[in-house]
Formats: structure tokens, C-alpha cells, sequence
């Protein structure tokens, strides 16, 4: 046995530690963000003190700049970087995969004319591309979903492409074609399960930057509007005070960063199983 096979047994169990605490971390920050409205001791809005108190009876993380609870609002924060976070993913993970499909395999004006709207999209730096938009048409969570899913698009279509244009060449797409098998039909089934793998690991990196964006944008003041509770928004509110009250402003950040740890163990842990899976020794 040479120490190659002893070093085997050892990587795999290393990959598949990290995707297991990568899977509990994020499954717990998930389910704090969605129970915690829940569990909270008042409404994100009630006002139970003086401003700034420091934790006390009724109030054991203290209060913030306006007296409200700083654990119900901190509570009541996470579930829109939460969902906001996961639709802007999955919303553009599905459109950056269409349009990347479609221009691996499509080859004519078409395919041209996504790749060039891919670049045009690439060239915006995506916070401003968001913030221009959300400035003209208003705040809604759903637009700003929309506005960083679209930013995302073109990252996962030039992936998605060049899979694509290298299964295209393969020999069973090419058999298929020559049996007449539909184009729609050629993408399904014999294209899109060999993008799967990749397509996998660069979720889990889209979903731990689409954490701080939407994070980032409720600081700046363009994402969840005051009286809602956001932790990016509770941090904006309260960074004045941070010498005063420190929770107010510092829980949430700790809870951002370890949701965006959480997602990016997760992440390496599936981008490390799925390069295991596709080793020849199976590693």
C-alpha cells in the first residue's frame, strides 16, 4: 500500500467533514432567520426603553437609537437577507443558464448577440447597475431581486457557454443530432447534466456574494426600508452609536458573517466532493 492510498481515505473524509458543518451552519442560520420573528420577545417596532440602554430586564441585548430591542429586531432581521439572498440566486442561476445554453450550442446570430449582451452586462460594475436602477424605480425587494439576479446572469452564462460549447463537440451531441433529435430536446438531456457538477459549485458562490449585496444595499439605505428590521439596515442604524451600545450595531454583522462562512464552507465542501467525484481514482 503505497501512501497515496493511506492519503485517499483521509481527503475523503476531510471533503466530507466540510460539507457537513458547511450544511448544518447554513441549515441553522436559515433557521434562525426564518424562526427568529417567532422567538423574538417584542415586535421589531416596540419601543421598550430609553435609547442605547445597555442590556438590561426586558431587554437583554440592550436597545438601539430609537429604544427598541435589539435581540427582536436582530431576530426579525434575517429573514429578508435570507430570502432576498436565495431568490436572487436561484433567479439568476436560471437565467445565466439559459442564456448560457443557448449560446454554447446555438452558434449563429443569436447566440452572438447573447454573448454580447453578456459582456455589455459585465462591463457595469454590479452595485452601481443596482443602486442606478432602484434610485429611478423605488425600493422593492422584488426589484432589487431582480436587478442582482440579472447582475449575476452574465457570471454564470459565460460558465454555463463554455461547458456547453465543449459537450457540443462531443460525439453522442453530434449522434443525436444526426438522428434528428430535437435542439430543445439535445440541451435536456444530453447537455445540461454535464453542467450540473460546475454549475453546483458556482451556486454555492453566487448565493455567499449575494449575501453581502443585499446586506450591502440595505446599509447604504436602497434595500428594506425603516420600520422593517434588516441586519444590514440595523447595522446603518445604529453604526453612531457603536461606542455607546456596541450590540446594536455588531450582532448583526456577526450574524451576516457567519451566514456568508456558513454558505462559503458549504460551497468549497460541495466544490471539493464534486472535484473528488470526478477524480479517476474517485479522491
Amino acid at each position: 500500500m503505497t501512501a497515496l492510498d493511506l492519503a485517499l481515505p483521509k481527503a475523503r473524509v476531510r471533503r466530507d467533514r466540510q460539507l457537513l458543518w458547511g450544511a448544518v451552519a447554513t441549515g441553522l442560520m436559515v433557521l434562525l432567520a426564518l424562526t427568529g420573528p417567532y422567538l423574538a420577545p417584542h415586535a421589531p417596532s416596540d419601543i421598550v426603553g430609553a435609547p442605547y440602554q445597555p442590556p438590561g430586564t426586558g431587554h437583554p441585548l440592550g436597545t438601539d437609537y430609537l429604544g427598541q430591542d435589539v435581540l427582536s429586531r436582530v431576530l426579525a432581521g434575517g429573514r429578508s437577507v435570507v430570502w432576498m439572498a436565495v431568490a436572487t440566486t436561484a433567479l439568476g442561476v436560471a437565467l445565466g443558464t439559459v442564456l448560457g445554453l443557448v449560446a454554447g450550442y446555438v452558434r449563429r446570430f443569436l447566440g452572438g448577440f447573447i454573448v454580447w449582451l453578456m459582456d455589455v452586462l459585465l462591463a457595469f460594475p454590479q452595485i452601481v447597475f443596482v443602486l442606478l436602477f432602484v434610485s429611478l424605480l423605488g425600493h422593492s425587494p422584488l426589484l432589487i431581486v431582480v436587478l442582482v439576479a440579472l447582475g449575476w446572469s452574465p457570471t454564470v452564462g459565460r460558465l454555463v457557454r463554455g461547458v456547453t460549447l465543449q459537450t457540443a463537440e462531443q460525439e453522442f451531441v453530434e449522434v443525436a443530432e444526426m438522428m434528428g433529435v430535437p435542439r430543445r430536446r439535445i440541451l435536456l438531456r444530453e447537455v445540461l447534466p454535464n453542467i450540473v457538477a460546475p454549475l453546483v459549485v458556482q451556486t454555492g458562490a453566487i448565493l455567499t456574494w449575494s449575501i453581502g449585496v443585499i446586506a450591502g444595499l440595505s446599509f447604504l439605505g436602497y434595500g428594506i426600508q425603516a420600520p422593517q428590521a434588516d441586519w444590514g439596515l440595523i447595522v446603518n442604524e445604529n453604526r453612531a452609536g457603536l461606542v455607546l451600545q456596541p450590540w446594536a450595531a455588531a450582532l448583526p454583522v456577526i450574524l451576516i458573517a457567519l451566514f456568508t462562512l456558513a454558505t462559503n464552507t458549504l460551497g468549497e465542501g460541495i466544490s471539493r466532493r464534486t472535484a473528488g467525484l470526478t477524480d479517476g481514482n474517485g479522491a
